[in-house]
Formats: structure tokens, C-alpha cells, sequence
């Protein structure tokens, strides 16, 4: 049995699996998930888990390069966009179109939803 860290056995076999500049999307509740990538489904309810909550499980155990966010996101959630850069300084932030964003979702070694309901509060991590 684990002592510790992230408890859910697709999510540590998800991460162990990842390699180098490999994506890994987490997203919200009413993101279209793409067909072809693994789909990881975390939501429970509203809100449980939120995006955020993941990213801070998984950059505890995970090498994170970069962060990519849609520059929807720091339109309609500009307070997720702060609180992103704030918690995770040393990794660069980087964002770009929606649409954009959704078409390179599909290279993603898997995609994690969440319950989260924030607007926009999808992102991209890239394996360092």
C-alpha cells in the first residue's frame, strides 16, 4: 500500500508511463475529450477535484516543463490565470487560442478531467 502521493493506480501508471515533452491534458468538466488519447475520468461533482487541485497532486511527483493555458482563460478566469502563476513560478506559463489549444490536446499521452467548473480552466502540462 502507498505511504503516500497520489493514491489513484491509472493516474500513478499515467505519469510513470509519460516521457520527456510528452503532453498531459487536465481539463474541466465540459471539455470535448478527444477520442484517441486516454481518457482519465476524475470528476465527482461540481468542483471535485478542480484542475488546480490535480496540477498541485501531480507537480509533487511530476516534472513539469511548461504549462500551456488558453488565452481564453486569462479573459474569463483571470483570477485561475493569477493563481496559477503564483503557485507555480518556476515553471514556465505559456497560453495560446482555444481552438489551437484543443487541436494539440489530441497529441496528449492522456487527458484527466476533472469536475472543475471554472471557465477555461483547461490546461496542458509539458513533461520535463
Amino acid at each position: 500500500m502507498k505511504k503516500q502521493g497520489i493514491l489513484h493506480p491509472a493516474l500513478n501508471r499515467i505519469l510513470a508511463e509519460t516521457g520527456h515533452t510528452d503532453f498531459l491534458t487536465i481539463c474541466d468538466r465540459g471539455f470535448p475529450v478527444p477520442i484517441g488519447p486516454e481518457r482519465l475520468d476524475l470528476a465527482l461533482v461540481d468542483d471535485i477535484p478542480t484542475v488546480l487541485e490535480v496540477l498541485r497532486a501531480v507537480e509533487r511527483e511530476f516534472v513539469i516543463d511548461s504549462i500551456i493555458v488558453t488565452d481564453e482563460m486569462k479573459e474569463a478566469s483571470p483570477e485561475r490565470y493569477a493563481k496559477i502563476a503564483e503557485e507555480f513560478p518556476h515553471i514556465a506559463l505559456r497560453s495560446m487560442p482555444h481552438q489551437r489549444f484543443k487541436d494539440l490536446c489530441v497529441e496528449s499521452r492522456a487527458v484527466i478531467r476533472t469536475g472543475d467548473t471554472t471557465p477555461y480552466a483547461n490546461l496542458i502540462i509539458v513533461s520535463g
